[in-house]
């Protein structure tokens, strides 16, 4: 029996992150933009907690944010659809992290129903563009409301469909790149360690679409829209003055328009509405 084309765009995916579990952190752990982006996400996720939170983590890979939101003091369910991943995981918890309060589980997030732990969660979390590896974000985003608690919040890491960088590029001849993002409606292919999966490209006015009715936004802000995307490997260490300056310049314009929605990522956060029914 044939599966759904959605159900193997997903087993593809996980396929190749299986095969990436194994050396992820050993490839960005140094990284200075990796670590860039990690503390700005933080950063703007830790604006939002309140002490003790319970918060529900998709897409959590290796577990690099779930450990630190666990080890100051949060409550995390962190899900992958990538067993390889939640392996890793599980490894760190069992060696280094016993004291924390970290929950595993492998599910996708196309299947958010069928989780065991169902909260109710004070924040629904997904970082670095585990998103865009789905065609069925609508899917994925009318799950939230019944997983949250009232004004419960939400916090989304998503690749657009336009990234400044990433067009420049066609003054260096790198036409693909430059125009990969654009006209994507069926897909476009990526690739790690070897294996090919599908991934799409959302603006913020379709999170804002799908969730108008139930969720109000508290912020949009550009991530990597000066500074440069992470693959421009060792771009930190070659040019360490002008990282910190583009670092500057982006904090301080992170939130206003065109650079909160031009860059490699955008951040955005949405709250429940009181007034919605889980």
């Amino acid at each position: 029996m044939n599966q759904p084309v959605e159900i193997l765009h997903e087993q593809q995916a996980a396929k190749a992150f299986d095969k990436q579990s194994s050396v992820f952190d050993e490839v960005y752990s140094r990284d200075k933009i990796t670590q860039y982006k990690r503390n700005r996400v933080r950063k703007h996720v830790n604006a939002l907690l309140n002490p003790q939170s319970k918060i529900l983590e998709l897409n959590a890979g290796t577990g690099e944010d779930a450990i630190y939101f666990a080890s100051h003091g949060h409550s995390v369910h962190a899900t992958d659809i990538s067993a390889g991943m939640q392996n890793t995981l599980i490894r760190k918890l069992d060696s280094n992290h016993t004291g924390i309060n970290v929950t595993t589980e492998v599910c996708s997030f196309t299947q958010l129903e069928n989780l065991k732990n169902k909260g109710p969660f004070d924040l629904i979390y997904s970082n670095f563009a585990g998103l865009n590896c789905t065609n069925q974000l609508d899917k994925v985003m009318a799950s939230f409301s019944s997983l949250l608690k009232p004004a419960g919040k939400v916090t989304l890491v998503i690749l657009p469909k336009f990234c400044l960088w990433e067009t420049l590029l066609v003054f260096k001849g790198k036409f693909r790149t430059a125009f990969r993002r654009f006209f994507t409606s069926k897909g476009r292919k990526a690739h790690i360690e070897g294996e090919y999966f599908l991934c799409w490209y959302y603006n913020p006015s379709t999170i804002k679409k799908h969730l108008q009715h139930q969720f109000e936004i508290l912020q949009i802000e550009g991530l990597c829209t000066l500074v440069p995307p992470s693959y421009m490997e060792n771009f930190g260490d070659k040019y360490s003055k002008t990282f910190n300056v583009l670092k500057k310049l982006e904090d301080k314009w992170r939130t206003k328009w065109p650079w909160r929605s031009i860059g490699d990522y955008y951040i955005i956060s949405l709250q429940k509405k009181i007034n919605v029914d889980s």
